[in-house]
Order: C-alpha cells, then sequence, then structure tokens
C-alpha cells in the first residue's frame, strides 16, 4: 500500500497543477487527503464524481489510474471492477480500452466481482473485445440477476425479446421489464435502471410487443425514460446518447397514435 508521506507528496503535486476555478470539486477533494485517511481506492473514486460532467485533466487521471493500480496490487476487486468500466465507458478523460476493461473485468470477476461479472455479460452481449456469444452473456448477467442486480435482469429481459441463446418470448421481456419498474423505491440511482427500462416499455407499448398497443402508456414511458436518460448522459455515461434520442423520437410516436384516436382532430394546444 502507499506510503502515507508518498501519497501526500504525488497528491500535492497534482493539486498545484489543477486549476481551482475550472475543477473546483476536484480541488477540494485533493485537499481533503490531507485531513483524511481514506484508502487510495476511495480517493480515486471520490475524484472521479467530481466536477462532471467534465473531463477531468491528464494528470488527474494518471494519478486515479495509479491509486487504483495500488489497491489491484492488493488484490482490491472492486478497483479491478473500477478502472475497468472506466475504461469500458471511456468518459471523464479516460481513453475507451475494451481489451484493458475486459482484462480488469475477468481478473475481478475470478475474485468474485458480482459487478464485473454483470459487465462481463455486457463484453460478451455487444462483442467488445470479444467474439458475440449469448451463452456467456446470459451466463453472467443471470448471475448478476440472482445476486439482485436489476441492470443483468433487464438485459436478461433484453435477450428473451430478442431470442437470443433463450426461446424468443416477447411476453417473458415484458414482464422482466415490468418488474424491473416496479421493485423500485426511490433509491438515488433508480434512474439508471428506469431510464433504459422505460425506454424499452415505450418500445413495447407502442408496437403493441408482448403487451396490448398503449400509445398513453408508450408516452409516459418514454417521457420518464427521457428525464432520466438525459441525466445518465450528463453524467458523463455518453454510451446512452442513443437511447435520449429513441426517448425522444419515441414520444413523437406515441402522439401521433394518439392523435389517429382523436377523429377530426389534431395534436394542438389552441383553443
Amino acid at each position: 500500500m502507499f506510503e502515507k508521506s508518498a501519497l501526500l507528496e504525488e497528491t500535492k503535486k497534482v493539486r498545484g497543477l489543477l486549476d481551482r476555478t475550472q475543477y473546483p470539486e476536484t480541488y477540494a477533494a485533493l485537499s481533503d487527503v490531507f485531513i483524511g485517511d481514506e484508502t487510495p481506492f476511495i480517493i480515486a473514486s471520490n475524484l472521479m464524481e467530481c466536477d462532471k460532467p467534465k473531463d477531468l485533466p491528464p494528470f488527474v487521471i494518471e494519478y486515479i489510474t495509479a491509486l487504483y493500480e495500488i489497491e489491484i496490487s492488493e488484490g482490491n476487486h472492486h478497483a479491478m471492477n473500477n478502472l475497468g468500466a472506466h475504461y469500458y465507458g471511456g468518459g471523464r478523460g479516460f481513453e475507451q480500452n475494451f481489451s484493458k476493461a475486459m482484462e480488469l473485468y475477468n481478473m475481478a470477476a475470478e475474485n468474485g466481482n458480482r459487478q464485473a461479472q454483470e459487465n462481463l455479460g455486457y463484453c460478451y452481449y455487444y462483442g467488445r473485445d470479444t467474439e458475440v456469444d449469448y451463452e456467456k452473456a446470459f451466463h453472467y448477467f443471470a448471475l448478476g440477476a440472482f445476486d439482485g442486480h436489476l441492470i443483468s435482469l433487464y438485459k436478461i429481459g433484453d435477450m428473451y425479446r430478442n431470442g437470443y441463446y433463450v426461446k424468443k418470448n416477447e411476453k417473458e421481456a415484458f414482464l422482466i421489464y415490468k418488474h424491473c419498474i416496479d421493485v423500485l423505491h426511490g433509491g438515488e440511482d433508480d434512474y439508471l435502471i428506469s431510464g433504459p427500462v422505460r425506454l424499452r416499455l415505450g418500445d413495447m407499448y407502442v408496437n403493441g410487443i408482448g403487451t396490448k398497443k398503449n400509445p398513453e402508456a408508450a408516452l409516459v414511458c418514454y417521457s420518464i425514460a427521457e428525464i432520466d436518460l438525459f441525466r445518465m448522459v450528463k453524467d458523463g455515461d455518453y454510451m446512452y446518447k442513443k437511447s435520449l434520442r429513441a426517448a425522444i423520437e419515441g414520444q413523437e410516436r406515441a402522439r401521433a397514435q394518439l392523435a389517429a384516436e382523436l377523429p377530426g382532430q389534431e395534436w394542438t394546444f389552441d383553443d
């Protein structure tokens, strides 16, 4: 583990290079290192939450990477997964690198990290630095779902909807998506589930997939999805830009269907 004196010396260098006016939260977090007793993992994790959605300067990213690598050398599987996730997403100043991400996910998964197993499911589902393998994707998503990970569960819903590895069953997919929403309890991270899942429900309602066509329900789902997906993109999760656009476009489709139910009327707010 980093000696305290060496950590403080490196922190001082990084803070001295930082523009305090441009990165006030990052500067404050670096200053807290001098009065706290956090581990390198906690320091790195805290810094990644600062001054969103700006990209952090390269020297800060190097510092964060070094902190995670210290923890990885000590066997911290959470550090393995987190650093892998930063390479996978490629945000906040990290260069996207699926190869490094998968290497770190595998290390973390071998050490029992359930989130890393879920993340490997994504790698195999989309073929990121590997061949698409729906059997392995289902395996890893199932591990996450059994452990209460709703992201893993809704990805299993995707597999039922598309017939990937399992027999296609759109009704089952719809029920899985509905369950994911039903078990949300107002947590601060609910939007990470709500946005993607409500987009899927909107698509199913507007097209009558796995359930009866219901443009009113579709419009509600798309509207909430837009808000939640906007928050995800604003926080730097740029891989959801296409989903955000789909939620906005979905509302127009739902409104067109609703307008068609009003013979001789137009979708207008004029008196």
